[in-house]
């Protein structure tokens, strides 16, 4: 498989399910589904493959549609007031080797119809794996300062600020000099791209150079959690 970018078809199918988020649209539109949205998404993580080795092999490019790096357009309505059937988005997550076993750091991918973007860390962890960040922040301040200040990291933008504590979590020094990070629930960095960009050849490379931008990010949260980068 040759990845040569995303077809117009695959923004233009997530335009349309924005305004029919329904099972008898979709059901109409299946194959096209498969044809412009899931065939397309396995070239590109097909790609990412090589790529992404070369940035670390300890994470996980599987181009299959079902049971690999992709997302399933399904969403999980059981407990949400939202009760739209599918994702009006693509994405894929190139995870851990042990990600099945701890809570560990990924790269991920999203395609939107009108938003592009991809970056790595860990988004939500679970409290173990969260106090895990925070203690090795406060134990390696050295260690952490010099991720932030990593030029190409840098160049990204810094850590997501989406979720974060008002006050600083139990057990942490409310005056700790680094405590505007303890406080974060989620660390990760993300990077814009474009449709114009996701509809060329050059996508794997783009991407590929944000993940190595991210990687003293990603190794530093790699040795909080025990696993190797």
């Amino acid at each position: 498989m040759v990845f040569t970018g995303f077809p117009k078809d695959f923004f233009a199918f997530f335009k349309e399910l924005k305004a029919n988020n329904e099972r008898p649209w979709f059901e109409d539109n299946k194959q096209r589904f498969r044809e412009s949205v899931q065939a397309p998404m396995s070239e590109f993580i097909e790609a990412m493959r090589p790529r992404l080795a070369k940035v670390s092999k300890n994470f996980v490019a599987d181009p299959r549609p079902n049971g690999g790096s992709m997302f399933r357009i399904y969403r999980d309505v059981r407990f949400s007031r939202d009760k739209r059937p599918y994702k009006e988005h693509a994405a894929c997550h190139f995870r851990h080797a042990a990600g099945k076993d701890v809570h560990a750091p990924g790269f991920y991918m999203h395609f939107g119809d009108d938003e592009v973007f991809f970056g790595g860390g860990m988004y939500m962890p679970d409290p173990k794996a969260l106090n895990h960040i925070r203690d090795a922040i406060v134990a390696r301040p050295a260690a952490w300062k010099a991720v932030k200040s990593d030029r190409a990291f840098s160049k990204l933008g810094g850590l997501g600020q989406d979720h974060k504590l008002s006050k600083a979590p139990r057990g942490y020094d409310p005056d700790h000099p680094l405590i505007d990070d303890v406080k974060l629930k989620s660390f990760f960095v993300m990077d814009d791209g474009s449709i114009r960009l996701a509809q060329s050849a050059k996508l794997p490379d783009a991407v590929a150079d944000t993940f190595a931008a991210a990687k003293p990010l990603m190794k530093f949260l790699c040795a909080a959690q025990g696993v190797p980068f």
